[in-house]
């Protein structure tokens, strides 16, 4: 990769630490199939997030699609999600034979706007699907009384909020793992914490458990017994242990990129046509994202402009979200994005600059100069 600072890097613990982890796999040769590291990090992931019920999965995508199936919503019913996110979590709602209907994002941190959502609902609503963009929560509140009031399940897309915490104001604090009735994280290499590959649900309901795990081993429910058409969605040992150990160092982790974001902020906050995007005063984050948003008509120059500049100077960028959903081919001859102006502004204009605990504070400060340099 020669000097190239890339737009991400994963975290990874001491190696011996690792491999102390691992060792007795040697002996037990117990790999897969739930054995004793998976045990051992749901557990860590329980106490660590706060809550009773959690299930571990090969990856987010495959631990949406399984909670979607176990809420055993209607085929065909609706689900009001959001156009600026990923293409897993449009991708796992219809895959599970169910209707992605898109609301607007708002302005302040790009999650889902409450007023769209309650304009979207129709008879056929089942369930919403909100995403934690970049770590911002979103209106949890709001969401979850719109959803009582109309019956709705909510099933959080959380895979950018691992860690995350809204502090109340008697000093008590809530996960982002404890809002609706369900939360899905990643933990693929390139989030705060990670498995290598992996994921995780946490749930309200308990009985959704032993489901949870015949979906995701073929819906086998018991020697001779296969009730479902599961696939195959289990976590292996060494991902485990990868998750055990970087747990371990996850405050470590997210201190530092602490001092990475405020250090970007510190450089381009203020800037006219530049927005970033600064946690709320009760939300401990996790800086899991670096986004920036560029206005042209104010900033002088393209969101590309300034993409093209980093490219150029050996810095990967990426923009994250664009396209929207909405655009994607498998999806514009059903959806029209100008129906989410909000969110197709916002991903017209937006980029993720370089975000690592140990990135280097002079190549943030380099990093930043190559931005500011493309104002006009």
């Amino acid at each position: 990769m020669g000097n190239r600072i890339l737009v991400t890097r994963s975290s990874m613990p001491p190696m011996e630490e690792y491999f102390e982890e691992v060792a007795p796999l040697w002996e037990s040769h117990w790999l897969t199939n739930m054995g004793v590291e998976h045990k051992k990090l749901e557990a860590d992931l329980k106490e660590r997030l706060g809550i009773d019920n959690l299930a571990l999965f090969t990856n987010g995508h495959n631990a949406l699609e399984c909670i979607l199936e176990a809420m055993a919503l209607p085929t065909g019913g609706e689900v009001i999600t959001t156009p600026f996110t990923f293409a897993s979590t449009t991708h796992a709602i219809v895959r599970k034979g169910l209707t992605p209907v898109f609301a607007d994002v708002n302005p302040v941190n790009l999650t889902l706007d409450p007023e769209s959502i309650e304009r979207l609902i129709t008879p056929r609503t089942c369930a919403i699907v909100p995403v934690h963009v970049y770590g911002n929560l979103c209106d949890v509140d709001t969401i979850q009384e719109i959803a009582d009031r109309h019956g709705l399940k909510v099933i959080y897309d959380a895979a950018h909020a691992f860690g995350v915490e809204r502090v109340n104001e008697d000093g008590s604090s809530d996960s982002a793992a404890s809002f609706g009735d369900a939360a899905m994280f990643s933990f693929h290499a390139t989030k705060v914490f990670n498995t290598i590959e992996g994921g995780c649900v946490c749930f309200k309901n308990e009985d959704l458990y032993p489901l949870l795990n015949q979906w995701k081993n073929f819906g086998i429910t018991g020697p001779e017994d296969v009730e479902y058409v599961g696939g195959n969605a289990k976590m292996n040992e060494f991902c485990a242990a990868m998750g055990v150990c970087n747990l371990r160092h996850l405050d470590a982790e997210i201190g530092k990129r602490k001092t990475v974001a405020e250090r970007y902020w510190d450089n381009l906050e203020g800037t006219a046509g530049v927005t970033v995007f600064r946690p709320a005063k009760n939300i401990r984050h996790n800086y899991a994202y670096l986004p920036v948003l560029f206005d042209p008509s104010v900033f002088g120059a393209t969101r590309d402009d300034v993409f093209d500049a980093l490219d150029k100077a050996g810095v990967g960028a990426r923009k994250y979200f664009y396209p929207l959903v909405n655009d994607y081919a498998c999806y514009r001859s059903v959806y029209s994005s100008d129906r989410t102006p909000v969110a197709k502004k916002a991903a017209s204009q937006v980029i993720t600059l370089p975000m690592y605990a140990d990135l280097a504070l002079e190549d943030v400060d380099r990093i930043s100069n190559i931005v500011l340099g493309c104002a006009r």
